[in-house]
């Protein structure tokens, strides 16, 4: 493809996305096909000869979107905001128009500093101290792994450097909530510690993890020989959005000496902390090793764009440093190689994505958007509280409300199919998506509010539509 054409044809790309974001909100939010049905309609061998691409454009009307679900519609209430504001996707646009790649410092020496002050920029807008350092990774599960591999370096004194962590003489235990994401315990398994040495921690009502619980089982693994290792400590758990408390885990971890480290996942909530009201929080952040938050969810990057912040910087880099003779330059002691700070050689220029929302959107104009979030939930969250037969489940800090409908006459585990036939006909309406889910063993809704479009108009929407999804399905049951 020439200049030129590139030309014409990405005008009528940027016409076609801007085209699909201001209708985006008449298209079913879930896609209604089967599976199978997108590649029933491609062809199953590549094309010989070169194609006009306006032929991909044909496809992509017909093909393509009609299989999507639409994470950008104002009735989406599913998983998690993964917002993908429009100032970022430029800014995804000038990444992947530019080409360049940062395999160190001199390769592309912009890409490196403005993600300095891009990472930097966002440790002051969340209120952390000086004394903290960032880099951009994929997504939190990376972060968590790079977490718990600086975690087990610092245990073993640098095992990587001998014998690994085969050769060490004791065990090492990981710590992390019963409530914590899936990709903690899968880093903990990637990074070798091995599923006998997981330790999941109780939970109190509210979901968040137990200091005595977390205290007892790092004792009780002392006493039988094990080594603790790591704890990872939730801001803002997946399924209910639970707050663990950040300050007295801390505490405990203190109390063990230098060897185990605290490493604070706060993907979603995370972007909540530019709203100064929100940081209790995660009341204690500055005595943690490590956190990660997602600025590719709720504050708007388009994906992906994960922000991994350690204390001390010189430990990560000598965990995953690299220096083979064609990437050494006569700078390098002056400057960052960001190759060192995470898993790969090569980074995209995702720096860009951040700078561009964040100068187009300014920090008050993202905390007014969260606020908004914040409130809708709490309407939502009320209006629910108050309605016979419904329940909301657990504490509503953020913006994910967790409901459950429990007619008379259904409990336990009968209440399990009817929630899970109402979820499944409001999502199948193609108004709305949700995303059912288990909380104490029972299937339950969640509603996470915040693409966006979503005003409090969506808000009473979704609500009016659960309840004729229940009455439907009731009226289905009794039948």
């Amino acid at each position: 493809m020439t200049p030129e054409e590139f030309r014409r044809f990405g005008h009528q790309l940027i016409d076609r996305i801007a085209d699909y974001r201001a209708r985006v909100g008449e298209l079913p939010v879930r896609s209604p096909l089967s599976p199978g049905a997108v590649r029933a309609q491609l062809p199953a061998n590549p094309p010989r000869q070169p194609e006009d691409f306006g032929a991909v454009f044909r496809d992509l009307d017909e093909i393509i979107l009609p299989g999507l679900s639409h994470w950008q519609h104002p009735d989406f209430f599913g998983y998690f905001p993964a917002n993908s504001e429009l100032s970022s996707v430029l800014g995804d646009y000038l990444s992947t128009g530019l080409g360049v790649l940062g395999l160190s410092w001199q390769s592309s020496p912009a890409l490196t500093e403005l993600e300095e002050v891009v990472t930097d920029w966002m440790r002051q807008m969340v209120g952390l101290s000086k004394n903290w350092s960032g880099v951009i990774q994929d997504t939190a599960s990376t972060s968590t792994l790079v977490a718990l591999l600086c975690a087990r370096e610092r245990a073993t004194n640098f095992s990587l450097s001998r014998g690994g962590l085969q050769a060490e003489p004791t065990a090492l235990t990981i710590y992390y909530s019963a409530q914590a994401h899936s990709s903690v315990e899968k880093a903990a398994l990637l990074a070798g510690f091995g599923r006998a040495n997981l330790r999941p921690i109780a939970t109190d009502e509210n979901y968040a993890m137990r200091p005595d619980a977390l205290a007892a089982a790092i004792s009780s693994d002392r006493a039988s020989g094990h080594r603790p290792c790591a704890i990872v400590a939730t801001t803002g758990t997946t399924t209910s959005t639970a707050l663990d408390p950040i300050k007295a885990i801390a505490g405990i971890a203190s109390a063990q000496g230098p060897g185990l480290w605290l490493h604070v996942d706060a993907a979603m909530a995370g972007s909540a902390m530019i709203l100064p009201e929100c940081r209790p929080m995660w009341d204690g952040i500055e005595q943690a090793d490590s956190l990660v938050l997602n600025a590719h969810k709720w504050l708007g990057v388009a994906f992906d764009c994960s922000l991994h912040y350690v204390r001390d910087a010189a430990h990560l880099v000598r965990v995953m440093s690299t220096n083979p003779s064609y990437l050494q330059s006569a700078v390098d002691d002056r400057v960052k190689n960001l190759r060192d700070w995470g898993i790969p050689l090569g980074r995209r220029f995702r720096a860009l994505k951040l700078w561009c929302l964040i100068r187009e959107q300014g920090v008050d104009g993202l905390a007014a958007r969260l606020r908004r979030d914040l409130a809708n939930a709490q309407w939502f969250a009320t209006e629910v509280a108050r309605t016979p037969d419904w329940r909301v489940l657990a504490p509503v800090p953020l913006q994910t409300i967790c409901v459950r409908h429990e007619p008379a006459g259904l409990a336990g585990e009968a209440l399990d199919p009817h929630t899970l036939r109402w979820a499944e006909a409001l999502n199948a309406s193609g108004a709305t998506y949700v995303t059912p889910a288990k909380l104490d063993g029972r299937w339950m809704v969640r509603v996470s509010i915040g693409a966006l479009p979503t005003e409090r108009t969506h808000v009473e929407a979704l609500w009016a539509q659960m309840r004729r999804a229940v009455e439907s399905t009731d009226n289905q049951r009794r039948c």
